[in-house]
């Protein structure tokens, strides 16, 4: 079972969701949304919005760099494996309370609110619950890696997550020990991979990170047209 988990179904998640997305980029663009209900209760999709998306950031980024920078590069820095897992329980620790309550209020408001509930479809709510779920299974990580702050049991994540990208066969090995709720965690995070082209976060793939680089202004109209005498102010 550690074998399938660790070994084989990251490499199904993974591709699942690269062909899912292009197939339904391809098919469904104009299914490519997060379908904002924003019109229909605002202030508490704000603030839980803000919340959830600033703490599911910070914890994506934490763990892309804190999994895939080769330990090497960790060491040739001068930090030490201790370190770096106390670091990463603190900031993922309050970070993952951030989107936990943010995504909390998300739920709410999404089950509550009658005309919200109305427009959510069921991948909708399923994917905010398995969001959770997982934010609690994080959380529920800095438990058992408080009991080892040598850095020891993350420096197994490290290797099996490069060794998956790697492809190496054995990558499984390194996490087979490793206390349940970290096997549970990883999981359900591959299962979330899984899903990702079925449901609402593609529209992560979508960030307008272009208009970040696109040069000087947008250039509307170059001239005035030539509008019937009278219809200046109807046409500007």
């Amino acid at each position: 079972m550690d074998q399938f988990l660790f070994g084989i179904y990251p490499y199904i998640a993974i591709t699942v969701m690269v062909l899912g997305s292009i197939a339904r980029y391809e098919r469904d663009p104009f299914t490519w949304k997060s379908s904002s209900s924003q019109f229909l209760r605002r202030r508490q999709l704000v603030v839980g919005s803000v919340l959830f998306h600033v703490g599911v950031l910070t914890i994506l980024v934490g763990h892309i760099a804190g999994l895939l920078t080769p330990l090497w590069i960790v060491d040739a820095l001068g930090i030490s494996h201790g370190a770096k897992q106390i670091l990463a329980m603190v900031v993922g620790g309050i970070a993952g309370v951030m989107a936990l309550i943010g995504g909390g209020m998300l739920f709410h408001r999404r089950l509550s609110d009658p005309r919200i509930r109305k427009t959510s479809s069921f991948a909708d709510i399923a994917i905010l619950g398995l969001l959770l779920a997982q934010l609690v299974l994080g959380l529920l990580t800095i438990f058992a890696s408080a009991q080892h702050l040598d850095g020891h049991e993350m420096t197994k994540f490290m290797h099996w997550a490069q060794g998956v990208l790697t492809l190496q066969g054995g990558a499984w090995e390194y996490v087979a020990n490793v206390a349940p709720v970290f096997k549970a965690h990883i999981t359900l995070g591959l299962t979330i991979f899984l899903v990702f082209p079925f449901t609402r976060l593609v529209h992560m793939l979508s960030a307008p990170v272009r208009f970040l680089i696109r040069p000087g202004y947008q250039i509307v109209r170059s001239r005035r047209q030539n509008l019937p005498e009278g219809r200046e102010g109807a046409g500007q």
